[in-house]
């Protein structure tokens, strides 16, 4: 019998996605390699672990307990890679960074040129996705998330409370009426979330006063909204630090606390001992906390 430790990721991410295609995505090789590891695994092990379905590829009863041994394996060879990366002392390396897409492009990108220019031999990569990444799983680094509980796992800093507001354009709001009530639109148009952001307070904050008529547009992206809002296409709840930095917008109404969303610095407890990850940590904190009012939109 021929084992390679190697071959399980391969399986792992077979078993995760269900087709060929999903696990060659997640990764990163082409759909013929991963055919062709599992071909391998299978005749090294002298067994079937998938049952080949039109619908994808389901798990036999041999696959099914090689699936729970090899996520226990998975999570020792990420705690060993965390437990090592977190005793080392150089202030060089990659630091893997993962945060929203409004916050990287509409407040943080001065933070990584001034990081850049403070620590030459520290390497930052960006991973800007749409759902929150696995630091457990060394899937990124640090994070930096709006979140009004950070997970019981995880170690960090508060950094700030990120404030929102109705804005508009400039020209857009000439041609009509003050707004004093989103609830009363007064002729005013809104630009909506999507169900993929209706999680946000903010944007269930709109959709409870606004009438569903008055919404012209809705976006899973508060960057869209943003370019929707600039383009006169209606009035978008923004947040400040972002909106702020547009001059063809106006805030219309600040709205209050209830909808704000604490912003956190987050690691893995393993990683804390790190240098490179102490210096981004101590870095960002004392750069965002300069830009405090900035985030809270005072």
């Amino acid at each position: 019998m021929r084992f390679d430790w190697d071959d399980l990721r391969f399986f792992l991410a077979i078993a995760r996605a269900g087709t060929l295609a999903g696990a060659a995505r997640t990764l990163g090789v082409n759909h013929s390699t991963v055919f062709r590891r599992l071909n391998a695994m299978e005749a090294g092990l002298q067994a079937r672990l998938f049952e080949r379905l039109p619908e994808g590829y389901e798990p036999t009863p041999a696959g099914e307990a090689l699936w729970r041994r090899a996520e226990r394996v998975e999570e020792e060879a990420q705690a060993i890679e965390r437990e090592v990366s977190g005793q080392d002392i150089r202030l060089s390396g990659r630091v893997r960074l993962t945060t929203t897409d409004t916050l990287a492009n509409g407040f943080l990108a001065p933070l990584f040129r001034d990081f850049g220019e403070r620590y030459p031999g520290i390497e930052l990569e960006l991973l800007v996705v749409g759902t929150f990444l696995d630091l457990a799983r060394r899937e990124a680094d640090v994070a930096i998330r709006p979140t009004p509980a950070p997970p019981e796992n995880l170690i960090g800093r508060n950094l700030g409370s990120i404030r929102w507001g109705i804005y508009g354009a400039r020209d857009y709001l000439r041609q009509r009426p003050p707004l004093t009530e989103p609830s009363r639109p007064e002729g005013h148009r809104f630009i909506g979330g999507s169900e993929l952001i209706g999680h946000l307070a903010a944007i269930r904050w709109l959709d409870e006063r606004v009438p569903a008529s008055d919404i012209a547009l809705r976006t899973n992206s508060i960057v869209a909204a943003m370019g929707a809002a600039r383009a006169g296409v209606g009035l978008a709840v923004l947040p400040h630090y972002m909106a702020r930095q547009e001059r063809e917008l106006q805030c219309v109404l600040a709205i209050g606390p209830e909808v704000a969303t604490d912003l956190w610095l987050l690691i893995h407890p393993d990683l804390r001992h790190s240098a490179r990850i102490r210096a981004f940590m101590t870095f960002a904190v004392n750069a965002v906390g300069q830009r405090r009012a900035e985030l809270e939109g005072r």
